[in-house]
C-alpha cells in the first residue's frame, strides 16, 4: 500500500533533533524523500545545546533505515543564500520539491525591557526571517512542481500573549501573519500555506538546565529533575499529560501536506492537549 506522500520530497529545516528530525521521518515513513538542514551549531543568545554535526548524521540514518533517500546540509535560515543553495542542491538530487516545513526555532526568556538587543534580533531572525527565506527559496520549486504545501511551526505562543517570552511570543505571531499573506498569494499556483502551533513538546527546547530554571525558579538545581518539571509543564495543558510528542506535531504536519489536506489552506492549527483552552 502506498504512503500518504509517497513519491514526494519534503524539505525540512530544524531537521538534526527534535521536532524537525520527527518531521523527516513521519514523511519518510509515508513515503517521501526529505532535504534536511539545520545549523549544526551554536548561537550567541541561546542559553541551551543546539543541535550537532551528529544529531544531523542520526536523521539520514533514520531516514535511510526507512529505505528513503535524504540529502542533509548544515545550512543556517538566517542565510537566504545558504538557504537557496540547499533546497537547489536537493533538488537537483533528488528531482523535484513538494513539501516544506519551516520548523527551525530557537526560544529565550526575558521580561521585554531587560531583554538584550542581540536575544530579540537572533529569535526574530531565526523564528520569522528564516520562515520567510525558506518560503522564499522554495516557492519557485514547488510552483514547478504544479503545486504542494507548506506547514510553518509557530507555537501557542503564537496565538496568546505570554510573559517573560516576548521576543519569542512576537516572532510566533509574525509566521501566522506570513502564512496567511502566502496562503493568498499562493493559492492559484495550487500552493497551501498552514501552521501548526504546537503547545509542550518533549524536545530539547524544553529539556535544559535554562527552560527548567524559567519554568521552576523556586526549586533547586538539582531538585529540577524531569520527573518534578513533568508536574510544572502539565500545568500547561487541560489533557492530563506533562509534554506531547514530536510525531503527534508530524502527524499534524504530515496531514496538511498530505492530499487529505487538500484543500485546508490559511488555518493556524493547535496541537496543544487543550493549552488554549486554559
Amino acid at each position: 500500500m502506498a504512503g500518504r506522500v509517497q513519491g514526494k520530497v519534503a524539505f525540512i529545516t530544524g531537521a538534526a533533533r527534535g521536532q524537525g528530525r520527527s518531521h523527516a521521518v513521519r514523511l519518510a515513513e509515508e513515503g517521501a524523500d526529505i532535504i534536511a538542514i539545520d545549523i549544526c551549531g551554536p548561537m550567541d543568545s541561546v542559553d541551551y545545546p543546539l543541535a550537532t554535526p551528529e544529531d544531523l548524521a542520526e536523521t539520514v540514518r533514520l531516514v535511510e533505515a526507512l529505505g528513503q533517500r535524504i540529502v542533509a546540509i548544515e545550512a543556517d535560515v538566517r542565510d537566504y543564500k545558504a538557504v537557496e543553495m540547499a533546497v537547489n542542491e536537493g533538488v537537483s538530487q533528488l528531482g523535484r520539491l513538494d513539501i516544506v516545513a519551516a520548523n527551525s526555532g530557537i526560544f529565550s526568556a526575558a521580561r521585554m525591557e531587560n531583554l538584550e538587543e542581540n536575544a530579540w534580533r537572533e529569535i526574530i531572525d531565526v523564528n520569522l526571517t528564516g520562515a520567510w527565506h525558506t518560503a522564499k527559496a522554495t516557492i519557485p520549486h514547488l510552483r514547478e512542481a504544479g503545486g504542494g504545501a507548506i506547514v510553518i511551526t509557530s507555537s501557542v505562543a503564537g496565538l496568546r500573549g505570554a510573559q517573560n517570552a516576548g521576543a519569542y511570543v512576537a516572532s510566533k505571531h509574525g509566521v501566522v501573519g506570513l502564512m496567511r499573506s502566502l496562503a493568498l498569494e499562493l493559492a492559484q499556483d495550487h500552493i497551501r500555506v498552514n501552521t501548526v502551533h504546537p503547545a509542550m513538546t518533549d524536545t530539547p527546547i524544553i529539556h535544559n538546565p535554562y527552560m527548567y530554571e524559567v519554568y521552576a525558579p523556586d526549586l533547586k538545581p538539582e531538585e529540577r529533575t524531569k520527573e518534578t518539571m513533568a508536574g510544572r509543564f502539565a500545568m500547561s495543558h487541560a489533557l492530563p499529560l506533562p509534554w506531547l510528542d514530536s510525531v503527534d506535531i508530524s502527524n499534524a504536519v504530515l496531514f496538511l501536506a498530505s492530499d487529505e489536506g487538500r484543500y485546508v489552506t490559511g488555518i493556524a492549527m493547535p496541537v496543544d492537549a487543550g493549552c488554549m483552552l486554559q
